[in-house]
């Protein structure tokens, strides 16, 4: 509703400037005094609000002036127009909702949003983690990896990231929403020591990747 009726009085105070630079044809002058009395109109009766009845012209009718008959079918008049436009309102509204809806159903496309809060897992080193999207029933993974980088303090390598380890599984679709199952699968790679009790300074390596770790959580 708000925004209906922001759009509405951005309307009206451009149609406004239009009509006070005086620049305006008289036929285009009286057409867009039509369009701002009828936007006036549709506004009131979207916020439930007086109908203002108005001649030919757009000017509110006095009730002092005219007969009550006169008022009556005016309002009538006014009522009828103001009832059209919202059943074309409506009627747009629906055929951009059945649009929408066919767009979607001819091209499906889902998304998972993840957001890593924590790797609570003692490593003792640096690890890569890696989540992905995996068919038990057909025993491989359905996505790419998205690889965060986890320090052995216990932070992301990147410190700038901290707290924003967001990802999105995009182009999910109809075929994998009809899969009976889908986990969400976390590998944990440890990268350093050959063995983490390795202390001997002349058998040290580095840089080695180990598995460590795996976890996994049924989606659907």
């Amino acid at each position: 509703m708000f925004r209906s009726v922001r759009h509405m009085i951005y309307d009206l105070i451009e149609w406004r400037s239009q009509i006070l630079s005086g620049t305006l044809p008289q036929d285009e002058l009286k057409e867009l005094k039509k369009k701002v009395t009828a936007k006036i109109d549709y506004g009131n009766r979207i916020l439930d609000l007086d109908l203002v009845v108005r001649d030919e012209d757009g000017n509110i009718l006095d009730p002092e002036q005219t007969s009550t008959i006169s008022l009556f079918r005016a309002h009538e008049i006014a009522s009828k127009q103001v009832e059209e436009r919202l059943q074309e309102e409506k009627s747009q509204k629906q055929n951009i909702d059945i649009n929408r809806q066919a767009k979607f159903a001819a091209t499906p496309s889902f998304a998972l949003f993840v957001n890593l809060k924590n790797v609570v897992c003692k490593i003792g080193e640096d690890a890569e983690v890696l989540m992905s999207l995996y068919d038990p029933l057909e025993s491989k993974f359905i996505s790419e990896n998205y690889l965060v980088r986890w320090s052995s303090c216990g932070l992301p390598k990147d410190i700038d990231r901290l707290h924003n380890l967001r990802a999105v599984f995009t182009d999910l679709g109809s075929k994998d929403l009809k899969r009976e199952k889908i986990s969400f699968v976390c590998q944990i790679v440890r990268v350093g020591r050959m063995e983490l009790r390795d202390n001997n300074t002349r058998k040290l390596t580095s840089g080695l990747r180990r598995p460590f770790g795996v976890a996994g959580n049924c989606v659907w």
